[in-house]
């Protein structure tokens, strides 16, 4: 079993939780923590930021991180010891850069079926980390 596993999803998206789940507890067994990450992509151009309210991103945290609580609550409860984790920037950098610095020993991540435009246009997060990771990662479609 793994002593930190490092989940991170997109709340709003079941298919990045839905499967991954029973695995991420699986791998953290009775002794384990389940560490849940939820990411706020960073907006990037000041373009796109000058039409948001100044406080948008923090708002997006914090409403993130109510959500991120209420989904512990509700799936990881009396399962596995848990803590809830809201970063912000680009996604597979920051479940990197988290995984570092919580020490986990292993990243379970979902992964949408390849579509092979979208991921040239777009490239997978999933695959982003599997290449830069230190640490094993389980990928779960």
């Amino acid at each position: 079993m793994f002593k930190k596993v490092l989940f991170p999803i997109d709340i709003n998206h079941p298919e990045s939780w839905e499967k991954a789940l029973p695995l991420a507890l699986q791998c953290a067994g009775d002794s384990g923590e389940v560490h849940l990450l939820g990411v706020v992509h960073d907006l990037g151009a000041n373009v796109v930021t000058s039409f948001l309210p100044e406080d948008f991103e923090q708002k997006a945290m914090e409403r993130l991180k109510a959500q991120l609580l209420e989904f512990a609550e509700q799936n990881l409860a009396g399962k596995a010891k848990n803590e809830v984790h809201v970063g912000h920037g680009y996604v597979a950098q920051t479940i990197l850069r988290h995984a570092k610095d919580l020490g986990a020993d292993l990243i379970v991540i979902a992964s949408h079926m390849p579509n092979d435009f979208q991921t040239l246009l777009v490239g997978s997060n999933a695959d982003r980390v599997v290449r830069h990771a230190e640490i094993p990662v389980l990928v779960v479609r």
